[in-house]
């Protein structure tokens, strides 16, 4: 099939009849009727059953529509990509990407250093998670991502900033006074108390579940399964459950309400400074990550 042929086709499935594809895609109806044609000559099947003016996709073009339809998100990726480069020279911008537990704490602070000293450069800021973040960066579509990541794709460059761990947030009383005065918690420790859950395709709680398999640990059905870690906070914050959470969240627990102790076995979480491999480090790049890790070392981020 023939790039035509394919977007016609799209049409077609987005709509169901050949008038509106031929809206859809801006060209004449008799234009859509032809291009169907020679697509279906070409591929040796037909595409559409006719009935009553309405076209119904056969088997054959079902089985096609999904590869099509990753086909086109790739086009669109790559007129985004376009965009991104047409963009990449302005010098008055940086676009900043972050995972949520560093944008309360770290990233104000490091901002509010970086205005100081570029007040010319406009920032933008998005909180997204790590997978988000590595694949906004390989589109371009920011000049650096903050995240919590041990593994990094090749077309990315990484800057370690810090190298935090797991820390156990739990409801004052929840825990024994034996286990406070040691300052520290084993994951067995845990399993007849109520946890809050990490989604297990954020690479902490990955690394998380991971510790929890080779210690032979299975924690009680999670009262709440939360995405971000400063979610995890607040459930425990409100006495529903012990959080585990990086070290940065663990900075903004408010000790009147929950104990904070080291969680063993260790389980790291690294802080990355994330670049696109293919573009050189802009002045800005280089300042907002310094101030970053500058940050992190101030708050003595657990490690």
């Amino acid at each position: 099939m023939r790039l035509r042929h394919i977007e016609v086709f799209n049409a077609i499935m987005l709509t169901g009849s050949v008038s509106a594809a031929a809206r859809l895609i801006n060209i004449t109806q008799p234009a859509v009727s032809r291009t169907l044609q020679h697509a279906e000559i070409q591929l040796g099947f037909p595409l559409f059953q006719r009935a009553k003016g309405r076209l119904s996709a056969t088997t054959e073009a079902l089985a096609l529509y999904p590869h099509i339809e990753r086909l086109f998100a790739q086009l669109d990726e790559v007129q985004r990509l376009a965009a991104n480069l047409r963009t990449a020279s302005d010098a008055g911008e940086l676009r900043v990407l972050s995972v949520l537990a560093l944008s309360y704490e770290v990233l104000p602070r490091a901002l509010k250093r970086f205005r100081e000293q570029h007040p010319s450069i406009a920032v933008t800021l998005e909180s997204l998670h790590s997978p988000q973040i590595m694949s906004a960066l390989l589109l371009q579509e920011a000049d650096v991502g903050f995240a919590f990541s041990p593994a990094v794709h090749p077309s990315l460059t990484q800057e370690a900033l810090a190298d935090s761990r797991m820390v156990c947030i739990a409801p004052k009383g929840m825990l024994p006074r034996a286990l406070l005065r040691n300052g520290s918690v084993a994951l067995h420790d845990l399993v007849k108390l109520p946890v809050i859950g990490l989604d297990s395709r954020d690479p902490v709680g990955t690394s998380l579940s991971q510790a929890c398999r080779q210690a032979g640990v299975g924690f009680q059905q999670a009262v709440v399964t939360v995405q971000t870690y400063h979610a995890a906070l607040a459930m425990a914050h409100h006495g529903l459950g012990v959080a585990l959470v990086d070290g940065c969240t663990a900075n903004s627990a408010d000790r009147g309400k929950v104990d904070v102790l080291t969680l063993e076995p260790h389980i790291p979480v690294p802080i990355r400074a994330l670049r696109f491999a293919g573009r050189p480090d802009s002045v800005a790049v280089r300042s907002i990550t310094r101030f970053m890790r500058e940050a992190i070392e101030e708050m003595k981020v657990p490690g």
